[in-house]
């Protein structure tokens, strides 16, 4: 790394160079939303502009020799993406963070702190580019991995017994919405001495900060919700301390992940709504898994913020929100799933999330297609499972719109009429009589 990026990164990465409006002598303790919302502002030196500038420029002069400026060349440092980076340090409770063109080259960033015979120990069912990715490194030597189910005690203690070098973690995990215990997992991190990292994409630091319990570095997939309008591709990575700090630092400058200062600029403006997009997302959720919950069509719903989900109560520990992401199984299987993807109108079918859009995607041939057949049978991933990303939409026209889809994926069940099932209701564990019953549920 040169110069200009070790001491910009070192110095400002994580701290308040610009703090713009927000005067924190006043107001020592700003709530997230204000921070998030003042990142920046006010703080134009040129000319007193509200909204920082955009800093295209791909380098830097030089005011003389053996005098180099606070930026040299946008790949080591650039004032743009510093904005965006110590916004994301601050809401996620780090030292320093790094902004990159992608999530994956983020999850590259990190997993180039392992060496050729360090373990990685990753989630059966992470997400299918993550999973790719770690088969691939393996495949060609640079690291050992083993995928293990976290939530099963038995699993998770087999695979810490071979003292790996890292530990992975997605919670809320992708596609099925399972909740591993962060302070646990960080614990655990700790008595062996492995790097803790966790990919906080699904949630944001809207609704789980995991460095509160203990973990080292946090991954972003920026696309998702931190962007928040689907118009971005985007990666970060928060440390938690200084040491590891620089050596992401160093990489990402040494191969060249940083993000565009164009994206990182895009990125923050989407970090400026996220507190206020993130209600939205979670109300609407509320009312679109509320039908799916009690409609005979459907066969399982996978959602922490159901009482029935086996997460349901350590979600509600260590999140402040159980989010706006659901997986849900249709009694049809896929003819089912194809039939109601037909019938959308306003859920488009599409990859990724986390957008003010609603999309919805079949996980078995779009997200996880990476894993063989094999793997996603482990993971729980089915033909029928579809992925739903709820957007800020009226709540009252998705439910409409999903309601007309179900009616034509009705099944009759043996057993089950109208008057000899019960419905399970979210946010109550009462049934409601007279109406068949949805399994609501997660994974184990």
């Amino acid at each position: 790394m040169n110069g200009n990026c070790t001491r910009h990164h070192t110095d400002h990465g994580g701290g308040d160079r610009t703090t713009g409006l927000l005067d924190e002598a006043a107001n020592p303790h700003p709530a997230p939303a204000t921070r998030a919302v003042q990142a920046g502002l006010a703080a134009d030196p040129a000319y007193g502009a509200v909204m920082p500038p955009l800093y295209l420029s791909s380098n830097f002069r030089f005011p003389g020799l053996d005098d180099p400026p606070a930026y040299d060349y946008t790949r080591s440092g650039n004032p743009t993406r510093e904005l965006l980076t110590n916004a994301l340090a601050q809401l996620e409770g780090g030292a320093g963070a790094v902004a990159t063109s992608s999530g994956m080259s983020a999850v590259g960033v990190v997993l180039n702190l392992v060496r050729a015979d360090d373990l990685v120990l990753a989630p059966h069912d992470c997400y299918g580019g993550t999973h790719r990715l770690l088969v691939g490194l393996e495949r060609q030597g640079r690291l050992r991995v083993r995928f293990v189910d976290f939530t099963d005690p038995e699993s998770l203690a087999a695979g810490l017994e071979q003292e790996p070098r890292m530990i992975w973690v997605e919670t809320p995990s992708n596609p099925l919405l399972r909740i591993t215990d962060l302070a646990a997992v960080a614990r655990a991190a700790r008595r062996i001495g492995a790097i803790a990292v966790a990919d906080n994409t699904f949630l944001s630091p809207a609704l789980q900060r995991p460095i509160d319990f203990g973990f080292d570095l946090v991954v972003h997939s920026t696309t998702k919700f931190i962007n928040g309008h689907s118009d971005v591709v985007g990666g970060a990575v928060i440390a938690a301390g200084d040491e590891l700090f620089e050596e992401i630092a160093w990489w990402t400058n040494a191969t060249g992940a940083a993000q565009s200062p164009f994206d990182s600029y895009l990125a923050l403006r989407g970090v400026r709504t996220l507190f206020a997009r993130t209600r939205i997302h979670e109300e609407n959720t509320r009312a679109v898994v509320g039908l799916l919950a009690e409609s005979p069509a459907v066969a399982q719903v996978y959602y922490p913020g159901l009482p029935a989900h086996p997460g349901h109560e350590l979600a509600h520990r260590q999140q402040s929100g159980y989010g706006s992401l659901f997986s849900f199984e249709l009694e049809g299987g896929r003819p089912a799933a194809e039939k109601l993807l037909s019938r959308l109108r306003l859920f488009t079918l599409a990859e990724s999330l986390g957008g003010v859009e609603s999309l919805i995607c079949h996980p078995a041939s779009m997200t996880h297609a990476a894993m063989d057949e094999a793997a996603q049978a482990v993971a729980g991933i089915g033909k029928g499972l579809l992925r739903v990303s709820v957007g800020i939409e009226s709540a009252d026209d998705l439910v409409a719109d999903l309601r007309q889809a179900l009616s034509a994926c009705q099944v009759a069940v043996p057993g089950c009429g109208a008057d000899d099932a019960d419905v399970v209701r979210l946010g109550s564990a009462a049934a409601e009589p007279g109406r068949r019953r949805a399994t609501i549920a997660g994974i184990g």
